[in-house]
């Protein structure tokens, strides 16, 4: 390894399994300190054990690097400061904090229960938004007392919240609601020396698993595994190291080898009367619009 992040601290929510356990291991690897978050939910958000961040530490620390366990709920206020507050407390610093804590209730719509409307909704989007707000604000004191930080944020969106996803009404608006506090801290926390950017992960967890059954397994004999969460670490490990520095408010795709660059909403094809519009006109110059637009991507799950 290159040392990419040597002597960075790094906090990783739901790093015991999954995408979250390889991000925690890439970052040690590339030589950083890392806060290991974990519930240790099942699936469905119920549950808990500590065990699963404990045992990436023990992975960690058998590698040689630094780590600790985090057990805290960070979709809590309290949760939320106390993973910043280990990092300081811990190891003296905070440089990057990868938001990744999730887990899926999927439904239609019309079968798609309030409980697990809220559940999904806070674990991802207020699990995205408090951890960050708190990093930020330390980020902020620290850069008004002069010690200007190199701080990275790198939050968990999903071609979900960029596309939909047929039965993940829940889980699509949430990361679309990432999405966009991803824009908005990335133009709010700039002066503080904090860069904010998204990736889109397409890889093989348990969250995934029985949606792509039959075209996640890697093939038999072959050397590289497509699905691996692991393919997806190297560029967030970059986007949470000083190396991306001027690289931030933007999302990425990632998925086995390939790497994307995600252009999101953005003016299409215009007119303006300069007037207002009768239904009639308005109904009749849409449709003149969309004719001449880029067709829309089809939601996850519909064909």
């Amino acid at each position: 390894m290159t040392g990419l992040c040597s002597g960075r601290v790094v906090v990783v929510t739901g790093a015991g399994r999954g995408l979250g356990r390889a991000h925690a291991l890439a970052f040690a690897a590339e030589g950083a300190k890392v806060v290991v978050n974990d519930l240790g939910v099942g699936l469905d958000g119920t549950g808990g054990d500590t065990g699963p961040a404990h045992q990436v530490v023990d992975v960690i620390a058998r590698a040689g690097g630094e780590a600790v366990a985090h057990a805290g709920d960070i979709a809590t206020a309290d949760g939320a400061a106390s993973l910043i507050a280990t990092a300081l407390e811990t190891f003296g610093r905070l440089d990057t904090l990868v938001n990744n804590a999730g887990f899926l209730r999927d439904r239609m719509l019309v079968n798609l229960e309030e409980d697990d409307w809220d559940a999904v909704i806070r674990v991802h989007l207020k699990g995205h938004f408090l951890p960050l707000k708190h990093a930020a604000a330390h980020w902020r004191a620290e850069a008004k007392a002069g010690r200007g930080a190199v701080a990275r944020v790198v939050n968990t969106a999903s071609g979900a919240g960029l596309l939909g996803s047929v039965g993940q009404g829940n889980y699509s608006a949430a990361k679309a609601g990432i999405v966009g506090l991803t824009l908005v801290a990335a133009a709010e926390l700039g002066r503080y020396g904090v860069q904010v950017n998204a990736v889109a992960p397409a890889a093989r967890t348990r969250m995934t698993e029985r949606t792509f059954a039959e075209t996640m397994a890697a093939p038999e004999g072959t050397a590289f595994d497509a699905m691996a969460p692991e393919n997806v670490c190297p560029l967030v490990v970059w986007l949470g190291s000083a190396a991306c520095a001027g690289v931030t408010g933007r999302v990425f795709g990632a998925e086995a080898g390939r790497l994307t660059v995600m252009e999101g909403w953005r003016p299409g094809p215009t007119a303006d009367k300069g007037a207002r519009w009768t239904p009639a006109e308005a109904g009749e110059t849409a449709l003149k619009l969309l004719a001449e637009s880029e067709p829309a991507q089809p939601v996850y799950g519909s064909h």
